[in-house]
């Protein structure tokens, strides 16, 4: 194998010296010695002849053509080597991901051309402001200095200007410093409560120690377990030492879930039965009673505006007392139980109608509103019809006594929100009668206590449009579902050429203080009283 090796590589080079000498120095006559000595050396070794006179004309540089099939073939290897490679999951993996790569890049592209777009749009609207402000401000300064007296009258509309911010928002102090609780009513004894002593002879037997510990104990689970109820409704009758005891601990016991307990106790003894059957007792909560228990939680029968001060000591028992809700359950109840108990007179609900309307008035007492409801619905239920037409004239004469040109009255009116003849009936009376006393009518004229509102110059600049506002609502309050429209025409010309005036006559323009309020509630009523009128 190795000599082959030699004589392989000992004739490529003789014949690659050969060929490149002939081309050299080759001779077509024959004349020249080497041309003659090499052709027989190669057919010594039985080898072709390197050249023929037309590969004459062949490059000196151009390879061989053993040179050329050594090249061939190892291209043709090469190419299968190429061809036996499979395409792999990661070479997929690397194209997708790489033209993920060059979408995310095309799209940040697009978003930058977009972003540029957009900020000289903005830019060019944002100079477009900028040129309009400068235009704004250029005519206010000219409008300005046109003539003296046109400038001293802007100065005082301005000076006029107050914001409603400043003005103060509805709200009275009705709870103020609180009392020390009186001391607390004994406990039955058993000796004394037939009710007692019938359980114990009969359940507990003598085993039961009759010291006045144990005695409290076992009434308050009685009461707490709800067996203390059913033990009255079955007896039919409550004595007073019991009744005593069980109200005493509604107002003033420390404990909420006794006072609960004594609330559910009541308003099932006063709620049960009718006419003809009810509980028998001969002690009931009176109104004494509950007014001792409101000054004992610190009520204010005068009023006090809830921005007063009040000293540091004053601040620490103020407020309404948390068992309140109780107590108005148990004045609904009394009030509801008119048919089997005549518990109040008509004059003392007249003045705990007062006093609940008062409740509407504080702000600490939003909570409880719903609870504040139902039991002004309760004490509008207690008069019969022939008593109501007094009474609720009455009660409105007393609210509108009591109550400043404020915001207040308007809560007062509309915080009587019931649906019912009586709720709609007291709205009505009571607007009528605070708007005789904001505008110090003397008459009982409907027409002439009308057209002394509609009177009022919008284009005053002394207007008072917080004072209209009030008017307003007040009047819209006396004037709904009022059989006086239908019977006197003339009254709805009046009120209509009002609410018009109200909502043309104030300008959008016009800066002060509920003036743009008057306006847009004057636009609503009018079109409300026109589509009310044609049906």
């Amino acid at each position: 194998m190795q000599q082959r090796c030699i004589k392989a590589s000992s004739l490529y080079l003789l014949r690659r010296a050969s060929f490149k000498t002939e081309r050299r120095s080759y001779d077509p006559k024959g004349h020249n010695g080497l041309g003659l000595l090499v052709p027989a050396i190669l057919k010594f070794f039985h080898l072709p002849p390197l050249f023929s006179p037309v590969g004459l004309l062949m490059d000196v540089d151009a390879p061989l053509d053993f040179e050329t099939e050594d090249l061939l073939l190892s291209q043709l290897g090469s190419a299968k080597k190429r061809s036996k490679r499979v395409i792999g999951l990661d070479d997929l993996v690397d194209d997708f991901y790489a033209e993920k790569s060059k979408n995310a890049k095309a799209e940040v592209k697009r978003a930058n051309v977009r972003k540029r777009a957009i900020s000289d749009d903005g830019d060019y609207h944002e100079r477009d402001k900028e040129a309009l402000l400068s235009k704004f401000v250029d005519e206010c300064e000219k409008q300005w200095v046109v003539g003296n007296d046109r400038l001293l009258f802007q100065i005082h509309q301005v000076k006029e200007i107050v914001t409603e911010e400043e003005i103060p928002s509805w709200g009275l102090r009705v709870f103020g410093r609180q009392k020390a609780l009186p001391a607390s009513s004994p406990t039955p004894a058993i000796g004394n409560c037939n009710l007692l002593k019938c359980v114990v002879d009969n359940v507990i037997g003598p085993k039961f120690s009759s010291s006045e510990e144990e005695t409290r104990e076992f009434s308050e689970r009685l009461l707490l377990n709800n067996w203390l109820t059913n033990l009255v409704l079955t007896s039919g009758s409550l004595e007073d030492s019991m009744a005593l005891w069980t109200f005493h601990l509604l107002l003033y016991s420390p404990n909420e879930n006794l006072q609960l307990a004594a609330c559910d106790f009541w308003c099932s003894i006063l709620l049960y039965g009718s006419e003809d059957n009810h509980i028998q007792f001969t002690w009931v909560p009176s109104y004494l009673e509950l007014k001792d228990a409101l000054e004992v939680y610190g009520y204010i029968w005068t009023f006090v505006t809830c921005n007063q001060k009040n000293d540091a000591t004053d601040r620490a028992f103020d407020g309404p007392p948390r068992n309140l809700r109780l107590l108005l359950k148990v004045i609904a109840a009394c009030c509801q139980s008119r048919i089997a108990h005549t518990i109040f007179s008509v004059a003392e609900v007249e003045n705990l109608l007062g006093v609940v309307i008062s409740f509407f008035l504080e702000h600490r007492l939003e909570g409880i509103s719903l609870v504040l409801q139902e039991c002004l619905v309760s004490i509008l239920s207690f008069f019969t019809d022939d008593e109501w037409e007094l009474s609720s004239k009455h009660v409105a004469e007393a609210i509108a006594g009591s109550i400043q040109k404020d915001l207040n009255c308007i809560r007062v009116v509309e915080c009587i929100s019931g649906l019912d003849m009586r709720s709609k009936h007291f709205r009505r009376e009571l607007a009528y009668h605070l708007l005789i006393k904001f505008l110090n009518y003397k008459g009982d004229d409907a027409e002439e206590l009308l057209r002394s509102v509609a009177s009022i110059n919008m284009k005053d600049k002394l207007c008072n449009f917080l004072h209209i506002y009030i008017y307003l609502v007040l009047a819209d309050n006396w004037l709904l579902s009022n059989s006086l429209l239908e019977e006197r025409p003339v009254l709805h010309t009046i009120w209509g050429s009002f609410l018009r005036n109200c909502s043309c006559q104030i300008t959008c323009t016009d800066w002060r203080s509920y003036a743009s309020k008057v306006r847009n509630k004057a636009s609503y009523l009018l079109q409300f009283y026109q589509c009310e009128q044609k049906q």
